[in-house]
């Protein structure tokens, strides 16, 4: 069993968010297209920007994906949003305009829900009497 630690939990988080970003885009379904696919000559295409390659992701990675999405379940929806935006690259300044906290308490809850998902992952139970800098504290001395 690995011993989950608030580091891996973020780097997991960030490649479910990098995933998410690369999967196509849904079709609707009943859609469809009768006309022929137009094949372009070399003159047409002439000036033309390239189209960026889209890499699909593994399915290993899908699947790794898939289970990292449930991790913020039972979290405070203030918390699971600031886990994702931070996933997701986004900047400390967007994140505390998003949820309305300031830098140092968005930073907090982020590190607190970090450590709750790492303690679950790792099958031990949390002390509900337990502030959040004493999760914090505890999580960072098992990391060590």
């Amino acid at each position: 069993m690995t011993q989950w630690t608030p580091s891996l939990v973020e780097e997991r988080l960030a490649e479910a968010a990098y995933v998410l970003k690369r999967l196509p885009e849904p079709r609707r379904q009943g859609y469809f297209n009768t006309w022929p696919e137009v094949i372009h000559s070399f003159a047409d295409k002439v000036g033309q920007e390239p189209k960026p390659m889209r890499v699909l992701p593994s399915p290993a990675a899908i699947s790794r994906m898939e289970e990292t999405l449930s991790w913020t379940v039972g979290l405070d929806p203030i918390d699971g949003k600031i886990i994702w935006l931070r996933a997701h690259g986004e900047r400390w300044k967007t994140i505390c305009w998003t949820v309305g906290l300031q830098r140092s308490a968005a930073n907090e809850r982020w590190l607190y829900a970090l450590c709750v998902i790492a303690f679950r992952l790792s099958g031990r139970r949390l002390n509900r009497n337990h502030s959040k800098r004493k999760v914090i504290e505890m999580a960072g001395s098992a990391q060590r």
